[in-house]
């Protein structure tokens, strides 16, 4: 039986409202599971950059156990605010000298006044969208211990190899200082090259250069935002070894 036009359009109407409901019940019900893989993936990811995480480990109790979360400005100064309050993306927008800056100290097993590790967040734009990671650095704050990237659309095969442990392997041992200065680390245009007696560049991506430009602005300008924070405590540390 032929249905009026008017049928048609209630039918549509309330099929649209239901299936909308659905999706939004559904939505607000799995959030909670949602946020607790999302800040699983966050503790591992940190982790990962000062560690070989076993499986079967207990992330949650590892991170807690030798994991010290702070909050910094340009500065160097610790700030009265929660690492996971801070939204990266919000605090990318602001002019550098205006960011709060999460640190994720890895603290020795046996003394926890002691740094083994410093873990600094980085933010930037590859070639197709958003760039991030974590960077850890030794207790020298300066040699690079581990990296670990991750990308919104990079191409895949090219720019999205940031994400792989191939491309971030070339990055350990590399430093972020020459004597006082700070320099980064590059990644060069190109790729099969050994850099591996230069401390400041790492091999680059085939056909993939403007994604590697984007990690080396992310570095460059957030290696900057820690600066200060990094010199502080290479002070410290070297003080003490003398």
């Amino acid at each position: 039986m032929r249905q009026s036009n008017g049928y048609i359009v209630f039918y549509s109407a309330m099929l649209t409202i239901v299936c909308g409901g659905l999706l939004a019940f559904a939505s607000q019900a799995l959030k909670p599971r949602q946020d607790a893989n999302i800040e699983f993936e966050r503790k591992s990811n940190i982790l990962s950059t000062v560690m070989t995480l076993e499986e079967g480990a207990d992330i949650t109790k590892l991170y807690e156990s030798r994991i010290r979360e702070l909050v910094i400005d340009v500065n160097g100064n610790r700030v009265d605010k929660k690492a996971a309050d801070v939204n990266v993306g919000v605090e990318y927008k602001k002019l550098p000298e205006e960011r709060m800056l999460p640190v994720y100290e890895f603290i020795s097993a046996t003394d926890s006044s002691k740094v083994e590790n410093a873990v600094i967040l980085v933010f930037g734009f590859g070639l197709w969208n958003t760039i991030a990671g974590f960077v850890a650095l030794e207790s020298d704050f300066n040699t690079i211990k581990g990296v670990s990237y991750s990308h919104v659309g990079e191409t895949p095969g090219l720019g999205a190899r940031i994400a792989t442990s191939e491309i971030q392997e070339r990055y350990k041992g590399k430093q972020i200082f020459q004597a006082a200065t700070l320099v980064s680390v590059v990644m060069q245009k190109g790729e099969g090259i050994d850099y591996s007696n230069n401390p400041h560049k790492v091999d680059g991506m085939s056909g993939a250069t403007l994604t590697a430009k984007g990690v080396n602005n992310m570095l460059k300008e957030y290696f900057g935002c820690y600066q200060k924070y990094l010199e502080k405590n290479k002070g410290i540390n070297q003080q003490a070894n003398l």
